[in-house]
């Protein structure tokens, strides 16, 4: 029985050594001069993204006004087209008390233009006698799938509009701002706020127009 003795090559074994060196040297991770420069460079990427981030959600809130806006004055012309067609129905002289019925919704209209002022089947409404809650009910009624909206600036956070009646000096006007523009105000806004608080859009019932104002 011959048993048989490997011999070691002292050359392979160096060779060994310097590869098994090298391993662990690439398995080593991170010094702390490296996690810190990667800290760093992280930071800065955060800092120069966060003003683009903002960015984005201001165009994605004028995208939201504009859309409800565009739907709002289509709406609008709709309306006066029906009071057309019907033969303008003049209601009280001062333009109170017409109504049309759209898609079985009744609107009432300011008898001598055609446009609506109110969908809250308020007799008295005409485009000098408005309340919020007639701006508030006609979005209701002339916009399909509207959004939710509230007169009382307290329910804010459980709605995406609020609504405001105010006057121009000639008549009253419809302002509705959305509501996630103007949630970290002390008060509600008023007046002619909505030329510098807010997205808002308003709406003019004794001509008809749609105008937005975008202040983010």
């Amino acid at each position: 029985m011959h048993n048989k003795i490997m011999k070691t090559n002292p050359e392979h074994c160096k060779e060994d050594v310097i590869m098994n060196a090298e391993q662990a040297q690439h398995q080593r991770g991170f010094t702390l001069i490296e996690l810190i420069i990667v800290i760093v460079i992280l930071g800065l990427l955060a800092a120069s993204a966060l003003p683009r981030f903002t960015s984005v959600t201001a165009d994605a809130e004028d995208a939201a006004l504009e859309g409800v806006a565009g739907g709002y004055a289509s709406a609008v012309s709709l309306v006066r087209a029906e009071w057309e067609l019907r033969g303008r129905p003049k209601g009280n002289i001062d333009g109170s008390g017409a109504v049309i019925v759209m898609d079985g919704v009744p609107v009432n209209v300011d008898g001598n233009t055609g446009y609506p002022v109110s969908g809250n089947t308020n007799p008295a409404a005409h485009d000098q006698n408005m309340s919020s809650e007639d701006c508030r009910t006609l979005m209701q009624a002339i916009l399909q799938g509207a959004p939710t909206a509230t007169t009382n600036y307290a329910l804010l956070g459980e709605n995406r509009y609020y609504v405001t009646r105010e006057n121009n000096g000639t008549n009253d006007i419809c302002v509705y701002y959305l509501a996630n523009t103007i949630k970290n105000l002390n008060a509600a806004p008023a007046g002619n706020d909505y030329l510098s608080v807010g997205n808002a859009f308003v709406y003019n019932p004794r001509t008809g127009g749609v105008s937005i104002f975008s202040n983010n």
